[in-house]
């Protein structure tokens, strides 16, 4: 069973409606023993860096999302805010991420482009990975979002994208995928990348 994390940030419906069309199933839950009850995990959120950290922790789903993760090991997706919130940081507020990827986010500063980043836009493949496996051959994703992350360890990137400049549209860490696009508003494409994810065995991901 996959479970997406319900704290109050973010369309949720969307992404289990388009599980749904894949032919997988999804739980919509705060329910630790549910979170922890479950095969795989989507961590989805637009808004506040800061306000989503605090939501988790009121929730208690902080340390618990913590402790799936980095212990047992558990394939998690993050979405959009959901990515960022796996790194250690954002510019955006004072709170502390996640911190499984050695990464940060910066607020977009392009001249001649606006912010925030709406629209569609392609990805380029930058390595190897079962969330890339079997893609399209130009994939088009549909973003939205004034901050974007940079990993420092290069290996982590999956996705890049241009928009005035380089910056990372997805990441993979062993268990811990991460992406900026929002691939339950993207169609083909997305539907293709989460039914990937749906597929992932737990000792392969």
């Amino acid at each position: 069973m996959i479970c997406i994390i319900d704290y109050g940030i973010g369309n949720i419906g969307s992404i289990k409606n388009m599980i749904k069309k894949i032919g997988y199933q999804s739980i919509v839950s705060s329910d630790k023993e549910v979170i922890q009850k479950a095969d795989k995990l989507i961590l989805s959120g637009v808004g506040s860096y800061d306000y989503a950290i605090d939501k988790l922790k009121k929730l208690n789903l902080f340390e618990c999302l913590n402790h799936e993760v980095m212990v047992k090991k558990k394939p998690i997706l993050g979405i959009c805010l959901g990515m960022q919130l796996m790194t250690k940081g954002s510019e955006e507020g004072k709170q502390k991420g996640f911190g499984w990827i050695d990464a940060y986010v910066y607020k977009f500063h392009i001249k001649n482009l606006k912010v925030p980043h709406m629209g569609w836009n392609i990805i380029s493949i930058e390595k190897k990975n079962p969330l890339s496996l079997n893609l399209y051959q130009e994939n088009r994703f549909y973003f939205v979002h004034s901050y974007q992350i940079q990993c420092k360890d290069k290996k982590d990137i999956l996705f890049s994208t241009n928009y005035g400049l380089d910056f990372v549209s997805g990441f993979s860490k062993e268990n811990i995928y991460g992406v900026q696009f929002h691939p339950e508003k993207s169609h083909k494409f997305g539907k293709k990348l989460l039914e990937n994810f749906c597929k992932l065995e737990v000792e392969n991901a």
